[in-house]
């Protein structure tokens, strides 16, 4: 195998040299191990017109042992994964409708077998998982608690890259069906001549040494055991604690932000305290006419819907307790609020309808009205507005049909803020569970933009990191992770994925824990 340091990108110029010629795909399955994803991936190809996609059949054997779909079916039972999933074993009769033979000259074979021989006539694209092909090596990396580099090559060449993920970590069901949507939308895109670029290296060189883990019947049956013990913790935990439970934390910035400091202050964090029957998470602070307000997502657990909550901090902290300021049907959470042309806006998330919203101030902090829908049909996570090049930018994650909802970075653009914005035409930018999803306001120093981004590799929210932006325009978007920022004394818990600052304060949120039978006044 060619080293991932000497393989150069395809060009799109490269993937279909006449965009006008419709394209013939054949997806290459072993006949034993067809899955849903599989078929996924074959509708995903035939809804483009410019394609005409078939499959064929290898004559070979799964590739993991057969305990490994034991294994599947009691974390489905123990952990309430729906079934069928992407990872459901299909009949051959599922797949009959791209039997039909390619009506022109084969273009590209999608090749999941294991098959070393290039097919004839055509071009071979294969997946590698930090260099190692086939479902082994991926199915290894998630049983060792590692996130593996996800390549897609052909000749050598790489096409399209990515480091896929979940919020599900832990759970080998969860986590591979995650992974394995969103590399059906990096073949998708690749498919239309839109390769998904390298995702950014990270700080921690360790973490991307990839990790073996054997596949054997023996060491499934050690992770199912493994399993049953985990199931009953969570179990237990969730009688004894309302979760999940978030709290916000705020410090003064004095001698510098997390921005200048990369690392956690040594002043501490000061927590706004709840009654423990809601939290408080996504903190943005802003000024206005002389006051620093600070908005919150508030979710009651009673209702398990987030609202939009607000509190005035001054010299001392809080005046008082959050208070609601904007409530819809759906879950709102990520208030992000920003002032422009003399008036107060916010863009909440409504990611559960669908949408990417945006409010005016009536009555600030606790009058606002729907002013518009930016975007409409896409389950976009954390929407993160900025100015740059000319361009208003919406950044936000967003869950393609299934999968994770943090690893899948799309643009959209608009010559003003209220729209209208169009998509970028390389979506998504980027593929990456380490550095994809918004984790706060941009800002600039030095002449340079850096975005604070939610590192999710280990689970939702784990960690939180600073990217640097290198290139943000028509033609792509390119960042690099500078720093990568943890839970730890300075700030206790095991998450942090949020960080905001005006008016000389800082915020970020984190995990807590919150006893259902501990009632606190509030």
């Amino acid at each position: 195998m060619v080293p991932a340091k000497m393989m150069s990108t395809v060009s799109q110029t490269e993937v279909s040299k006449d965009p006008t010629r419709a394209r013939t795909f054949v997806v290459r399955l072993p006949k034993a191990g067809g899955r849903a994803w599989h078929l996924t991936l074959l509708e995903a190809l035939a809804s483009n017109p410019k394609l005409h996609v078939g499959i064929d059949w290898a004559e070979e054997t799964e590739a993991w042992p057969a305990e490994v779909d034991a294994l599947f079916q009691l974390e489905a039972t123990l952990f309430g994964i729906p079934r069928p999933g992407p990872l459901t074993r299909l009949p051959c009769a599922a797949f009959e409708r791209y039997l039909a033979p390619p009506t022109s000259v084969v273009d590209v074979t999608i090749d999941f077998s294991l098959d070393s021989a290039e097919p004839a006539s055509s071009r071979a694209w294969r997946l590698r998982f930090d260099g190692q092909e086939g479902p082994v090596a991926l199915l290894g990396a998630v049983m060792a608690g590692h996130t593996p580099r996800v390549t897609l090559e052909a000749s050598g060449q790489v096409i399209a890259a990515g480091r896929v993920g979940s919020e599900r970590t832990g759970v080998v069901l969860a986590t591979l069906e995650d992974m394995l949507e969103r590399i059906v939308t990096m073949i998708a895109a690749a498919a239309k001549g839109i390769p998904t670029a390298a995702p950014p290296s990270l700080p921690d060189t360790s973490s991307e040494t990839p990790i073996a883990a054997p596949i054997t019947g023996k060491s499934v049956a050690v992770r199912s055991a493994k399993t049953i013990a985990r199931a009953a913790v969570r179990m237990i935990y969730l009688a004894a604690t309302r979760s999940p439970h978030w709290r916000t934390g705020w410090r003064r910035a004095e001698g510098g932000d997390l921005f200048d400091l990369r690392r956690h202050p040594d002043t501490g964090w000061a927590d706004i305290p709840d009654d423990g029957r809601r939290f408080y998470a996504d903190p943005f602070p802003i000024e206005h006419r002389g006051k620093l307000t600070l908005f919150v997502e508030d979710f009651p657990h009673r209702t398990g819907k987030g609202i939009i909550s607000a509190v005035e901090f001054g010299p001392q902290g809080p005046v008082g307790i959050p208070r609601p300021v904007l409530e819809l049907p759906v879950h709102l959470s990520y208030p992000f609020v920003f002032e422009a042309e003399g008036e107060m806006w916010m863009i909440p998330e409504t990611s559960g309808a669908g949408t990417v919203e945006l409010f005016r101030a009536t009555r600030f902090p606790d009058g606002w009205t729907r002013e518009s829908v930016l975007v409409s049909g896409v389950t976009a996570s954390d929407a993160t507005l900025v100015h740059h090049g000319g361009l208003w930018w919406i950044f936000a994650t967003v869950r393609d049909g299934g999968g994770s909802f943090s690893d899948a970075l799309h643009l959209w653009s608009a010559p003003d803020f209220r729209g209208p914005y169009t998509a970028h035409p390389r979506n998504p930018v980027l593929v990456d569970i380490a550095s994809a999803r918004p984790a706060g306001r941009i800002v600039e120093r030095g002449g340079a933009l850096f975005r604070p981004v939610q590192d999710c590799r280990k689970g939702y929210g784990v960690a939180l990191g600073i990217a640097r932006i290198l290139k943000l325009d028509q033609d792509g978007f390119e960042q690099s992770v500078e720093t990568i920022l943890t839970a730890g004394p300075a700030w206790p818990g095991r998450r942090i994925h949020t960080l905001n600052a005006a008016g000389g304060l800082e915020f970020i949120d984190g995990s807590a824990i919150a006893p259902r039978w501990k009632r606190r006044r509030g």
